[in-house]
């Protein structure tokens, strides 16, 4: 769902592709400097750092960058995209020595990331 959601804010507001980018290779580099395998888990990571990185690049792209102002709202965009590539997609190749009997894309603070980054963006909005 979160993958649809950034699909349809990518669709809506198409000029901002360029800052989005950027802003998702932000927050998936901070999410999987931290990401860590757990035995018997999965990748966990802490589930305040996608929606706080996501939130300094939106601060740094429209207060320093001369970004426009929409750009706030997307947000939640960049934590569901950055959270799920730098936590899960780049880790992919850890999951099978880890043990656990089954994968999930989004579990184990991946999943907490990702809401709390719609919170925070709503709440800054």
């Amino acid at each position: 769902m979160p993958t649809l959601i950034s699909l349809a804010l990518m669709h809506r507001f198409p000029e901002s592709i360029y800052y989005a980018l950027i802003a998702i290779a932000f927050v998936a580099l901070l999410t999987n400097r931290v990401a860590r395998p757990v035995q018997g888990l999965g990748i966990v990571t802490p589930a305040l750092l996608p929606p706080l990185s996501a939130a300094i690049a939106a601060i740094l792209l429209v207060y320093l960058g001369g970004a426009p102002h929409y750009l706030i709202f997307l947000i939640a965009m960049w934590g569901y995209l950055g959270t799920l590539i730098g936590a899960d997609i780049l880790n992919l190749n850890k999951i099978r020595d880890l043990g656990a009997p089954v994968a999930s894309i989004g579990g184990a603070g991946t999943f907490d990331g990702v809401f709390l980054s719609g919170l925070i963006a709503v709440l800054l909005v």
